[in-house]
């Protein structure tokens, strides 16, 4: 039987750490650190997110600057919000969330964003710099899935990993993490032959598919680290792409969903935002 791998617990010990940063600044009269959050619309995921965001920052002592613009702001206003944040010597980070309205270029305006300040690895200069293994900020949810598999003790070093998902946003990047651990990384994604065969086979099994309860205990090798990115509502409950249960009577250590994965990436984006690239 499997333990949970509780994101919540995990990213607790880093709050405590951040907090020390943040007294410690305030000690010694030294500037506290200041996040900025851009949200365009009203899409209740991001607001859900910005506000979990404000609400850590106040309890972490943490500042924050939050920016919200219509849905149907132009191109040329929100270029502009984000020029008024790069150029404000206050903040130290600029989040957008995403996805933007479909009127938007996703592409144009995040590479608007000066890679000092881009805690969450949007821009096209922070993703080279990853990928050149150049200092950076990490992108929050592969940060925090990378975090997550060393809180179980288990050497990354040498092990078969399989990342199940291609995005932008967590399978590249958290399959570049893992090679920088030195583990030998399979990307597979909705192309790939005999899946099941392939994913059998992962000592660290991170999925972000996006299909509710897909991966069952068949795609389990025994005694593996399995990572759940996946969150899908169905009748008003948050489930994974992965069967908790039945990956738990094959696994060594399973994440919940919720109270896993997305329990960390909030705290990973603070986590950037103190450490910045000093």
């Amino acid at each position: 039987m499997g333990m949970l791998l509780d994101g919540k617990a995990v990213s607790e010990r880093f709050r405590e750490d951040i907090k020390k940063i943040v007294e410690h600044k305030k000690f010694k009269g030294e500037k506290v650190p200041c996040l900025a959050n851009i949200l365009v619309g009203n899409d209740g995921g991001s607001i859900y997110y910005v506000n979990n965001q404000n609400k850590l920052c106040d309890k972490l002592g943490v500042k924050v600057k939050s920016v919200h613009l219509e849905e149907k702001v132009s191109e040329k206003d929100l270029l502009k919000a984000i020029d008024n944040l790069s150029e404000d010597n206050d903040v130290d980070g600029i989040i957008l969330q995403l996805p933007l309205p479909k009127h938007l270029d996703e592409a144009r305006i995040t590479a608007a964003i000066p890679y000092e300040k881009d805690i969450d690895a949007l821009s096209s200069i922070s993703t080279g710099k990853l990928y050149k293994g150049e200092k950076c900020f990490v992108p929050c949810t592969p940060k925090g899935i990378i975090e997550l598999i060393k809180s179980t003790g288990v050497e990354i070093a040498g092990k078969n990993a399989v990342v199940i998902g291609r995005s932008n946003i967590v399978g590249k990047p958290v399959a570049q993490l893992l090679l920088n651990e030195n583990a030998t990384v399979t990307i597979c994604h909705s192309k790939t032959n005999d899946l099941k065969e392939v994913s059998s086979k992962a000592d660290i099994l991170v999925v972000a598919l996006g299909k509710p309860k897909y991966i069952t205990k068949d795609y389990i090798k025994d005694g593996a680290i399995v990572i759940d990115v996946g969150t899908t509502a169905i009748e008003g409950k948050l489930v994974g792409d992965v069967c908790f249960h039945e990956a738990l009577e094959k696994a060594a250590f399973v994440t919940p969903v919720p109270g896993g994965v997305g329990a960390m990436t909030t705290t990973m984006l603070i986590k950037n935002l103190c450490e910045g690239l000093e």
